[in-house]
């Protein structure tokens, strides 16, 4: 609610200020329409600045598109030669820090030579428009700098909530070469799965902090109010070494036994990295997985080949197979 308020004031005051701007619409030879509704003093945005902005996208009837306010987030640039008349990049260096503008981007110009793409809302000669305000200018290294810095302190942060979990829960887990940490809480004697063979596995995925993003088990979706329409809840099928799971999967579950039942503890960069996943997993996220490999399908797996120079004796009434190799399957 606050941020849809925000959103509105934001909004409206923006078009207050250009209704009461002295200068009108001017136009780009892009044939792009722009109005400075502020003129702060300072430099203006170079070639190869990075800008923070905030922006709203609108038709010619004030529909809003996208709004930045309503995202929550502002969005970064590089500035770099306008590529079309949409990136904007021949508006932003007329602005400065804190500056807002308003441009409007003539729709037949973005459609040109692919109509089949234009939506209803957007006739010809319709404009797309965009209210936009500069937060912050960065040279390119200033940027850079302040991007690893995040980077370093999100790191630092994921190990501790890590640490803070496995200690808060008295676990012991096993570590791997990899940073992988995984405990068996039921073992089995049942074989393991090898590359090729399909892993039948019922789970439940969770952050540190207790939230669960995930699970093929109904009972605990609808407990966690997880919004899953028209998902199947069975065991879900991995073709182990196929790379359709994350990385913590494909190491961890060829350590198991069908049957077994384990807890993966899994790091972020054998998860989803730096992009998160989704919604739910943000950036550099430790993720912990309940899991039990339910079934193995086997694949046909090549013979393993004699050693050099071993020589196996023929059955009694048999004759002896030389050169004969099996092929994979």
């Amino acid at each position: 609610m606050k941020k849809t308020f925000y959103f509105l004031a934001s909004l409206l005051g923006m078009l207050n200020l250009g209704a009461h701007a002295q200068n009108g619409m001017q136009t780009r030879p892009n044939g792009a329409q722009y109005q400075i509704f502020t003129h702060n003093t300072g430099e203006k945005v170079k070639q190869n600045d990075v800008i923070t902005f905030n922006y709203i996208q609108m038709t010619d009837k004030d529909s809003v598109l996208f709004s930045s306010y309503v995202a929550g987030h502002t969005v970064q640039a590089q500035i770099h030669p306008s590529q079309s008349v949409a990136d904007l990049m021949d508006i932003f260096p007329l602005l400065t820090l804190n500056d807002s503008a308003k441009v409007k981007v003539p729709t037949d110009s973005i459609f040109k030579g692919h109509e089949e793409a234009r939506p209803p809302f957007f006739p010809k000669g319709s404009n797309l428009t965009f209210i936009i305000k500069i937060t912050k200018v960065q040279s390119l290294q200033e940027a850079m700098d302040e991007r690893n810095a995040a980077i370093a302190k999100q790191k630092q942060q994921e190990s501790v909530d890590a640490n803070n979990y496995i200690t808060a829960n008295k676990l012991t887990p096993v570590t791997t070469a990899s940073g992988l940490k995984y405990i068996v809480t039921k073992p089995s004697a049942l074989r393991k799965p090898l590359p090729g063979d399909t892993v039948l596995v019922n789970y439940v995925g969770s952050l540190t902090n207790g939230t669960v993003f995930d699970s093929s088990i109904e009972k605990v979706a609808k407990a966690a109010g997880l919004d899953q329409p028209g998902r199947p809840y069975e065991p879900i099928s991995v073709v182990l070494g196929e790379g359709r799971v994350i990385p913590g999967w494909e190491e961890g579950l060829a350590l198991l036994h069908e049957g077994s039942t384990a807890k993966f503890i899994v790091p972020s960069s054998l998860g989803y990295g730096e992009k998160g996943g989704g919604a739910v997993i943000p950036p550099y996220a430790t993720l912990v997985f309940d899991l039990e490999i339910v079934k193995i399908k086997p694949t046909k797996h090549a013979a393993v080949a004699a050693k050099p120079g071993v020589k196996h004796p023929a059955k009694k009434g048999t004759a002896k197979k030389t050169g004969v190799s099996k092929k994979k399957n």
